[in-house]
């Protein structure tokens, strides 16, 4: 499988969520002290040394704030994408994640709309979530 447009590289703090998407589940952090969800992940919960734990989350949202590109660059390698809507979505658990909102026109997007995640695999190793409308 071929996938010409950047790719995430798992490190050691993402792998688990990079692996959760292979299988279609959406992986989040968590404090197990405070229940807090975190996201990006990283090795120790804000503040403390605590280890947080991988828990599913729902992979429902709503839209927080989003920007539609219509015109890259000649070079651009999305630019047979265009339009495409890049958002920063608030999954029900209370962190924020960028992802795309597909399956909806540009226009179509609100602020505040709920989405719900879905899964594209670009590679055998790599699944992206993606995000459309719930």
């Amino acid at each position: 499988m071929s996938y010409a447009k950047p790719l995430p590289v798992p490190d050691s703090e993402s792998r688990p969520f990079w692996e959760g998407t292979r299988e279609h589940k959406l992986l989040m952090q968590r404090s197990p002290t405070t229940g807090k969800y975190q996201f990006p992940p990283t090795t120790f919960t804000p503040g403390g040394l605590e280890r947080p734990e991988w828990v599913e989350v729902s992979g429902r949202g709503k839209v927080f704030s989003w920007i539609v590109v219509r015109a890259p660059t000649p070079a651009d390698i999305y630019a047979g994408d265009v339009p495409y809507t890049v958002a920063l979505v608030e999954l029900d658990e209370g962190v924020r994640m960028a992802s795309n909102i597909v399956n909806c026109a540009p226009e179509d997007v609100t602020a505040g709309m709920a989405v719900k995640v879905l899964y594209k695999q670009v590679t055998d190793e790599i699944t992206l979530p993606l995000f459309e409308p719930a």
